[in-house]
């Protein structure tokens, strides 16, 4: 595909729109969207068919990129710009670049050990979301590890990534997040399972065509043999619904009959206690390590 055509093509040709994601790096699949961000005023994903090939739009106004999104933005290539404002953005963030990631990086630590002690306090309790908080828990951590090597967290490439990055202190903490989230136990009948309730959570919380894409990714991974990365993939995309309805989780008892399934969580609260005590520990000594404060 020509990305110099999709402004044209989705009528964004008025908008500055930059080309971004793991197809603009190289690193992509062929399942793997187009992510194309424009900056129109809007909010939210739009998902769209050009071709046979899928693109993701990422709506956004000026004055409203977080952290989170701001570093989501390194190494974006511009498709149209004829006011310069990504162009002023994208420089400001490559001055800026470590001291950003930084930032992110300490956001997500806290929000894991917040997470953390959330599904803590749901064992007492005995809320059945509690493994589901863990889990939330422990994509917030390797989140944060890819950001302290100035990596961009890409869910579909990240245990890929994970494999060849330098075996330091830090980065060895990721087998922690492969035991918590039971990366083990993927298989060609669990990704079954977990596809289509994954896809049936993406539907009631997005409802925007992103299940097409989960689909995609599904049949090409499983079908080359990348079982782990997979559901290393259905996690991140549900951890990511998860947190757009964070508030009214509870409010929605159906919805946790769908992610012990396509969360694969673990229904055990001893476990899911202990795992969140070790994950809590973790986060705090990389906070300690970083010199990185929880304010």
């Amino acid at each position: 595909m020509d990305v110099k055509q999709i402004p044209n093509l989705l009528s964004l040709s008025d908008f500055p729109v930059g080309f971004g994601g793991c197809r603009n790096d190289g690193t992509h699949f062929e399942c793997c969207e187009y992510d194309i961000l424009v900056i129109d005023g809007q909010f939210g994903e739009s998902i769209h068919h050009v071709g046979d090939d899928l693109v993701r739009v990422h709506h956004h106004t000026l004055d409203e990129f977080r952290g989170d999104t701001l570093y989501h933005l390194q190494n974006m290539n511009i498709i149209n710009d004829t006011q310069w404002t990504l162009r002023m953005l994208l420089s400001t963030l490559k001055e800026k670049k470590e001291r950003i990631a930084m930032s992110y990086a300490q956001s997500c630590l806290v929000d894991a050990g917040i997470l953390a002690n959330k599904a803590r306090d749901s064992t007492k309790l005995k809320d059945p979301f509690a493994g589901v908080w863990l889990k939330c828990a422990a994509y917030f951590l390797a989140d944060a590890i890819f950001s302290l090597n100035l990596k961009r967290p890409s869910p579909t490439h990240m245990l890929e990534i994970m494999r060849n990055m330098k075996k330091d202190k830090t980065n060895q903490k990721f087998s922690i997040i492969h035991q918590i989230l039971g990366i083990e136990r993927s298989s060609t009948s669990l990704l079954s399972r977990m596809a289509k309730s994954t896809i049936g959570f993406s539907d009631m919380v997005e409802n925007n065509g992103n299940s097409e894409i989960i689909q995609k990714k599904y049949d090409y991974l499983v079908e080359n043999s990348l079982l782990s990365d997979c559901y290393f993939y259905f996690g991140y995309v549900n951890r990511n619904n998860i947190l757009k309805i964070r508030n009214k989780i509870h409010h929605n008892p159906e919805f946790i009959h769908v992610l012990k399934i396509g969360f694969d969580i673990e229904s055990d609260p001893m476990v899911v206690d202990n795992q969140a005590t070790m994950l809590i520990q973790t986060t705090n000594e990389i906070l300690g390590d970083k010199n990185l404060t929880m304010d």
